[in-house]
């Protein structure tokens, strides 16, 4: 662990945490963290800093992934997986995400946001929803014969009309 500054202006930031933690927290900074406002939240057996050197010895890392069958896992891995994670969460737009992850640039955050099958068909189903595309029930009520598509051109895709 390196002391010091984050990495940009964004690393300064106050994050929203899962009401569901916050027992858990709150008993823990109880009986674990000094009131010092610069006090560290998690600290090893003998209140010093957790650092890269010690991590994997003091929390027990290689059998705690192994025992949940995920050998190779990396601690950092669990930022990427939670920001993949909250890069999905309905309305997040990317200026929450890159907020949230103390990013300044979108370079950065865009990173966490992999094009995902669920992404799709929710975009697909807010088009229909919107009155945009060509949904054939509406159509046949009409009357009318239902959707065309036409190839769009050079990776041909497809377009109602």
């Amino acid at each position: 662990m390196i002391l010091g500054p984050p990495k940009s202006r964004a690393g300064v930031r106050t994050i929203a945490l899962p009401k569901a933690a916050l027992p858990a927290l709150k008993q823990h900074m109880g009986s674990h963290v000094d009131e010092a406002s610069e006090a560290f939240v998690f600290t090893g057996d003998s209140g010093r800093n957790i650092w890269r050197g010690n991590f994997n010895k003091l929390v027990k890392w290689p059998e705690a992934v192994k025992a949940i069958g995920a050998s190779g896992l990396h601690f950092h891995d669990l930022r990427h997986t939670g920001n993949t994670l909250a890069s999905r969460a309905p309305g997040a737009s990317l200026r929450d995400i890159m907020a949230r992850m103390g990013h300044d640039s979108p370079r950065a955050a865009l990173i966490y946001q992999h094009a995902n099958r669920e992404a799709d068909q929710g975009i697909a189903d807010a088009d229909r929803q919107g009155g945009q595309g060509c949904p054939a029930q509406a159509e046949q009520a009409q009357g009318q014969a239902g959707c065309r598509g036409r190839r769009t051109g050079r990776r041909g895709g497809l377009m109602a009309h």
